[in-house]
């Protein structure tokens, strides 16, 4: 495992971190998600990223069973908050009730004191930022959140958190956007506004929701047992790759990386890893796994440098379907 510090902070993160989204307490069972987190500790990875609202706060406490008995301060533990986690109308938005509380919430199921990483899981434009940003303050104050980030926040925003930051010595490190070898929206605006306020880049989906590790077939049904045919996940895989799953002209392109991959020496998958880890802004892309092999595959990923050849064959097979539009971001 290799690490990079995380923006202009002193935080150190494993280049593969391992995430929690729609599998630890709903797609595989909890036995499966400890076998799987004990794979990722065995791969070097450090860095755990989770948030309430995953399997409707279930992840959470899997991920804290899970690392029980491990040594805290060896780990880099990431939650967020924001999104809907009760009926209330207090339960959810990034008012300073819903933080605080919020923030107690999720260290009771992580079964620890602190969190290294506070995201604000989206922007909430209902709450002034000035608010949001004192409780993620008096967070960090108290002790219970060591570094804030955001996660889809566009570049316009993330400069006037920064701003606030500053003036209230806050550590407002880390942004958490969706990235990969098709989806580069971040590129033109978030990535340089966060590189000028010192924000590290932890990417989540660097595999397309499973695309680009090549296991979907043009002219043929998703295969059993993939993410794109679980009760849970095919929802999520409809709203943010649906797009590409049902164009043949996609799913041909991805087929034509694998000897691209195979000329590197890796699997379609740690391309397609290795690729968002050759961004220097970057500094961890976030894996998920419903398997332990997965884990181990993917993690091999980290320390894997591209020269400037395999690069550019990547984009000349994926050119007509990259998605570069800023305003997508979020």
């Amino acid at each position: 495992m290799e690490f990079r510090t995380l923006g202009g902070s002193g935080l150190v993160l494993s280049e593969i971190s391992y995430g929690n989204w729609i599998t630890h307490g709903a797609q595989v069972d909890e036995d499966t998600a400890h076998a799987c987190v004990r794979a990722a500790l065995d791969a070097g990875i450090t860095s755990f990223d989770t948030a309430d609202v995953y399997s409707e706060t279930r992840a959470e406490s899997v991920l804290g069973k899970a690392l029980a008995g491990e040594r805290r301060e060896g780990l880099v533990l990431a939650t967020k908050v924001c999104h809907p986690v009760g009926p209330g109308p207090n339960d959810r938005g990034l008012s300073r009730k819903h933080i605080i509380e919020g923030c107690e919430a999720s260290l009771r199921r992580l079964n620890t004191g602190y969190v290294d990483l506070y995201y604000a899981h989206r922007h909430d434009p209902a709450v002034s930022l000035e608010e949001t940003m004192l409780a993620f303050a008096d967070l960090v104050r108290a002790g219970k959140a060591l570094y804030i980030g955001v996660s889809e926040w566009t570049a316009d925003q993330i400069t006037q958190a920064a701003g606030l930051a500053r003036e209230l010595r806050v550590p407002l490190v880390a942004s958490q956007p969706q990235y990969s070898m098709l989806w580069r929206v971040v590129e033109s605006e978030v990535v340089p506004a966060c590189d000028r306020e010192g924000l590290g880049q932890v990417v989540w989906s660097p595999l397309a929701q499973g695309i680009l590790t090549g296991k979907y077939l043009p002219g043929t049904r998703p295969p059993a047992g993939s993410r794109a045919t679980d009760p849970t996940g095919k929802g999520f895989v409809d709203a943010l790759v649906g797009h590409w799953l049902r164009d043949d002209r996609v799913l041909r392109a991805v087929q034509e990386l694998k000897p691209v991959a195979a000329d590197a020496g890796l699997t379609l998958s740690q391309l397609s890893i290795a690729w968002v880890l050759q961004n220097p802004s970057v500094t961890s892309a976030i894996i998920g796994a419903s398997r332990p092999e997965q884990v181990k595959e993917n993690a091999a990923a980290a320390g894997v440098r591209l020269d400037e050849g395999i690069l550019a064959r990547i984009d000349a097979v994926l050119a007509d379907h990259i998605e570069r539009d800023p305003a997508r971001t979020g």
